[in-house]
């Protein structure tokens, strides 16, 4: 059903129908004073019985269409029943119709106050539902306090790594700046040592010119000289 306060008239209705299929059979066995206390109680009931199937009825013109045809075969349904324990009450207890007529000054305070016991119902049912809403509600409240929770620790844990990863990046950073130092050193060492190549290379060539210098001259003397 689409309507909840219709559920909760529907629970309040069967209520009252199971305790008043009984009162037929229990008029058979009972006589005067007795009997009319159970007439009396019956007839109270009943009244209670049609205010309710009049709500059920309200909420029924106030129900979307998908859920109305449903809705209302139930109600159909129980006044169909309510009428069959009037038929077998008044079969039960001859007096049941004359009863309810000697008694109608009566019947109005038992209809006023019938009306007050299904609103009281009425209201402690949406009491009830309240309750339930707010107990939901809190318990959303813890779940969402404790994913919160659980996410602060979460992006506690992220900052404590990154913080980590920062430390290894700036270790890496000075091993990167050390290296590039030594780099240059090697490289100003290597040059300092091609330029000392270079210069034994030209010194070598510089002694084997004056050895051969030498050698040329050596041999000119001793050979063409005379």
């Amino acid at each position: 059903m689409s309507s909840e306060e219709f559920e909760k008239l529907h629970d309040i209705y069967r209520s009252l129908y199971d305790e008043l299929k009984l009162m037929p059979e229990r008029a058979l066995g009972c006589h005067g004073e007795e009997r009319k206390r159970l007439v009396r109680s019956f007839d109270e009931r009943q009244g209670e019985a049609e205010e309710v199937l009049q709500g059920m009825e309200e909420e029924l013109r106030a129900a979307p269409p998908t859920h109305r045809n449903a809705m209302s075969t139930k109600v159909r349904l129980y006044r169909r029943d309510l009428g069959k324990l009037q038929r077998d009450m008044k079969t039960a207890a001859p007096g049941f119709g004359s009863s309810s007529q000697l008694e109608g000054s009566h019947h109005g305070i038992y209809s006023s106050q019938n009306q007050q016991s299904t609103h009281l119902q009425s209201q402690r049912a949406l009491l009830l539902q309240g309750t339930e809403s707010l107990n939901n509600a809190s318990q959303s409240i813890e779940r969402s306090q404790r994913i919160a929770n659980e996410t602060e620790q979460i992006g506690t844990d992220i900052i404590e790594e990154l913080g980590e990863q920062r430390e290894q990046l700036d270790r890496t950073r000075n091993r990167l700046v050390n290296t590039g130092e030594n780099l240059s050193k090697s490289r100003k060492v290597l040059r300092a040592m091609a330029r000392r190549l270079v210069t034994n290379k030209l010194l070598l060539g510089v002694i084997i010119l004056m050895e051969l210098a030498i050698l040329g001259a050596v041999v000119y003397l001793k050979f063409f000289r005379r």
